[in-house]
């Protein structure tokens, strides 16, 4: 990852959460971060924009959104939710953990609840700050991040809570697209009641092969794979690019079945899916740079990828004809 990053010139890297796993972090001085953070980075690799993911819940909190960290490795940075504002761009960061209300009653881990509880007055106090983040957003592009999928077909599939309490406040405010990890693969889901695009890029640790749900809308679905990989994501004033990379770095070639999609049209590129800046109108322009690009994925604990085939897709169910270069 750190050499495509490097190749493409990448201006910061965006991590979906699960940043030590599987306990998240004991403390300040837990090894788990120079170990699985900074150890593991490429030396070209700028600043990692992190959320907190439900692994990250199970450990201290406090030590891994505390700035002591950034005192370390000063390419860190994790907060609970925050906005990351570029010259065309808004990434709206948010911590979706405490909405899933399981996490609650699992009798089986120990979660960090401090300065979450009580639950409501902290998810009305998060909406509040991000339906206001929103709607002053003078942004080409809108883009929210968070932790867990608001539309899946993975594994832990569509999340109620966030589709009930987020997804509203994102139709209502025109966001461009959604980004998660949770479950553990690529995927890219383009609803036909919404804009929105869903990515899902929650490979970057580990996968798991098969996991995927037979029940989703294969009109929706227009990119499934199960294994390790990462994703980047280039912004011009007018358009929106984004690729998929397997975990050596090889790019899917070929991506069919997107007829289907509610843009305005859609191209499909050699080496990405790319959707004309034209998909979704009122939209407020500002001066801009002539590009932004990153990249997105879950989890820098990279001892945790094996060396076996990534190249084959669940065959189960014929998703998405998918070749590498």
């Amino acid at each position: 990852m750190g050499k495509i990053g490097e190749k493409l010139d990448i201006d910061f890297v965006v991590s979906t959460g699960d940043n030590f796993y599987d306990n998240g972090l004991t403390g300040l001085n837990d090894q788990a971060f120079e170990e699985s953070f900074t150890k593991n980075l490429h030396s070209y690799e700028p600043a990692k924009n992190s959320v907190l993911g439900n692994h990250d819940y199970r450990g201290d909190v406090a030590a891994q959104v505390h700035p002591a960290l950034r005192k370390v490795d000063s390419r860190w940075l994790c907060l609970r939710s925050f906005i990351l504002n570029t010259e065309i761009a808004g990434l709206f960061f948010v911590d979706t953990t405490p909405f899933v209300i399981d996490y609650f009653t699992d009798m089986d881990h120990t979660y960090d609840w401090r300065g979450v509880t009580p639950r409501k007055a902290y998810l009305d106090s998060l909406i509040k700050d991000l339906e206001s983040a929103l709607s002053e957003s003078t942004a080409r592009w809108k883009i929210v991040v968070g932790h867990h999928a608001i539309k899946s077909a993975g594994y832990h599939g569509d999340t109620k809570e966030l589709n009930d309490l987020l997804l509203p406040m994102l139709k209502a405010y025109n966001v461009d697209m959604y980004v998660n990890g949770h479950d553990h693969c690529l995927e890219h889901i383009s609803s036909l009641d919404s804009p929105i695009q869903y990515l899902t890029s929650g490979a970057g640790s580990k996968a798991w092969r098969g996991d995927l749900n037979q029940n989703y809308k294969e009109d929706d679905l227009k990119f499934f794979y199960d294994g390790q990989g990462f994703m980047a994501v280039q912004l011009t004033n007018n358009d929106a690019e984004i690729t998929f990379y397997n975990a050596f770095g090889k790019i899917f070639t070929r991506m069919e079945g997107i007829e289907g999609a509610s843009l305005s049209s859609i191209k499909s590129l050699a080496y990405c899916v790319k959707y004309p800046g034209n998909w979704r109108q009122s939209v407020n322009m500002r001066p801009c740079l002539q590009y932004y690009l990153f990249l997105i994925l879950v989890s820098y604990d990279l001892s945790m990828w094996s060396d076996r085939d990534v190249s084959k897709l669940f065959t189960g169910k014929k998703v998405f004809d998918v070749h590498e270069s």
